[in-house]
């Protein structure tokens, strides 16, 4: 009898100590994101304006911290090692499918490493060279390209980000050659241009269209379906080339370490989805070239990605890019 009552009361005991980790709310300390772009990058630019209207949707604070390197590898693998506990995110994209396709011995799986907890934005790269160079046109462009025959090159913020990929699947369809060249961060990609060192790029339009706008680049085409509202006057690619494949959208989002508890997850959608619901969030994303694009459910962003990453991984085939 005595023993049946301890195990009544200490099953008593669990659930209630159940109950009270279950009623804990969420969140009660900062959260901390974990950014892979340069600060003053375009996507870290849009995360750190969103990140002040999650904070007060959280009523917590959002912290921002730049881990750059690797093409995003290194700030993927940090938060997928991180406590599974809802304080430590990752801004993820699809740059970190891409570096799984060209690199599958990574220690990181963009899929089986995280949950999704909401996309944030879409955008396409932008076809730009410097302001003085002399091709105003992607015909020229293409015209230069063939005539130097193979001695241009072109810059990325790293090998597998979406800039190395449009890149790559311009010079594929236009059976063209060009050089490569992994910079240090999609920050350098205008400065790289201004200098000569390259020659064109294709930087996502939340890093190209303000240094279009200012003047410091021209703009030849850009990868979305549709024109841009910051750019009617620049063409999409597939007019120019009539090709799906040269539609390319990047999109970033936020994701968590799996296993972080659902509550945790749902607490950060929720939050999220209020920011980026929000008319000025959604004005100074559209104003740098990119759409708000919140998603439905952490569940639904999660699909996304897996989607997401066949067509990626089917874009490394088809172009042949390598991570060398």
């Amino acid at each position: 009898m005595q023993r049946r009552s301890f195990c009544l009361a200490a099953a008593g005991l669990a659930a209630s100590t159940h109950k009270a980790w279950a009623a804990e709310p969420f969140p009660t300390r900062a959260v901390k994101v974990i950014s892979p772009y340069a600060a003053g990058g375009g996507p870290d630019v849009q995360l750190r304006q969103f990140a002040p209207s999650m904070a007060e949707a959280l009523k917590q604070s959002v912290v921002v911290e730049n881990k750059v390197g690797a093409g995003g590898v290194l700030a993927a693998q940090f938060v997928a090692a991180a406590v599974a506990d809802g304080y430590t995110l990752l801004m993820g994209s699809n740059t970190h499918l891409i570096q799984k396709s060209l690199q599958p011995q990574l220690k990181f799986d963009p899929v089986g490493d995280f949950v999704g907890v909401s996309n944030m934005a879409a955008s396409p790269t932008v076809l730009v060279v410097s302001a003085d160079s002399p091709y105003k046109s992607m015909d020229e462009l293409v015209a230069g390209l063939r005539k130097s025959g193979g001695g241009m090159n072109y810059g990325s913020g790293g090998i597998g980000t979406s800039a190395h990929l449009a890149g790559a699947t311009f010079l594929t369809l236009n059976n063209l050659s060009a050089t490569h060249v992994p910079l240090k961060g999609s920050v350098e990609i205008a400065a790289s241009l201004m200098r000569g060192d390259t020659q064109f790029a294709f930087p996502v339009a939340g890093t190209g269209v303000p240094h279009v706008k200012g003047g410091k680049l021209r703009a030849l085409a850009v990868t979305s379906r549709q024109r841009l509202a910051q750019l009617p006057e620049v063409p999409t690619l597939n007019e120019l080339m009539n090709n799906e494949l040269t539609v390319q959208e990047s999109w970033f989002g936020i994701w968590a370490p799996a296993k972080t508890p659902p509550e945790a997850v749902a607490a950060l959608h929720a939050a999220s989805v209020t920011a980026l619901k929000l008319p000025a969030i959604r004005s100074a994303f559209e104003n740098a070239g990119n759409l708000a694009v919140p998603s439905e459910s952490p569940q639904a962003f999660s699909a996304f990605v897996r989607s997401e990453q066949k067509k990626w991984a089917e874009i490394v085939r088809l172009t042949g890019a390598t991570a060398s």
